[in-house]
């Protein structure tokens, strides 16, 4: 299990006045003390989001090797990287695909897309990348925040929608999904909708998701649907 005990490091402050807004300042601030942000540089994951998915694939076993994963919003590479070590893609004994309109670094073992994944030629690009069935589909897309927290829900929502119809036309039968949410009235109606395409749906929140953050995971297993 991952845990940050014992890496911490003194408090960082980071002076006021320049050019930055109290908001800039605060994110620097807890980007600076993140346990996970040093961590993530020391280890050479490109972003502390690797320790969510090491967190929940040590425990739910999603990353087999020899797998096909297709990952959506996937700059700036962290779940990417995690995701081509544990299936062997550099190897050639999986295949990762992945996409985001940011452009991202070339991974080892990864095929990248530079196209926003609600284009509308993205879903078929990605499935003639994919080259067969997927065994994993992984969304940690996230819409830029406006600050109001119903539009922020409510976009985010739009996007791990679109990713499920997604997982929904690519997996294979008994493959599974993992997609971000905030928590939410709406996020009830994706998960009741995924219950009737998957065995098993749940709630995850890992531990290297910020604890004062609303962001949650969906993880839904045993994919079951039968006509497409």
């Amino acid at each position: 299990m991952i845990s940050d005990r014992n890496i911490r490091s003194p408090k960082v402050r980071v002076k006021s006045g320049g050019s930055r807004t109290p908001a800039q300042k605060r994110w620097l601030e807890r980007q600076l003390n993140d346990p996970y942000v040093a961590r993530a540089k020391r280890e050479g994951w490109r972003s502390r989001a690797a320790y969510k998915l090491i967190e929940i694939d040590e425990k739910y076993h999603l990353l087999k090797p020899g797998a096909r994963v297709a990952d959506l919003g996937a700059a700036p590479g962290g779940w990417s990287q995690v995701a081509a070590k544990r299936v062997g893609a550099a190897e050639g004994r999986g295949r990762v695909v992945a996409i985001d309109l940011l452009d991202m670094p070339s991974v080892p073992g990864v095929d990248f897309l530079t196209l926003d994944f609600l284009d509308p030629e993205a879903p078929d690009r990605l499935k003639a990348m994919l080259g067969g069935e997927a065994d994993l589909v992984l969304s940690d897309m996230a819409a830029n925040a406006t600050g109001h927290r119903q539009t922020d829900h409510l976009r985010i929502m739009a996007l791990a929608e679109a990713a499920a119809e997604f997982a929904r036309e690519v997996l294979r039968p008994g493959g599974g999904f993992l997609c971000k949410v905030l928590r939410g009235g709406t996020e009830g109606t994706l998960l009741a909708a995924l219950k009737q395409d998957f065995a098993q749906v749940r709630h995850i929140k890992p531990a290297a998701s910020r604890s004062d953050s609303a962001e949650l995971y969906l993880l839904a297993t045993g994919f079951r649907h039968a006509s497409r």
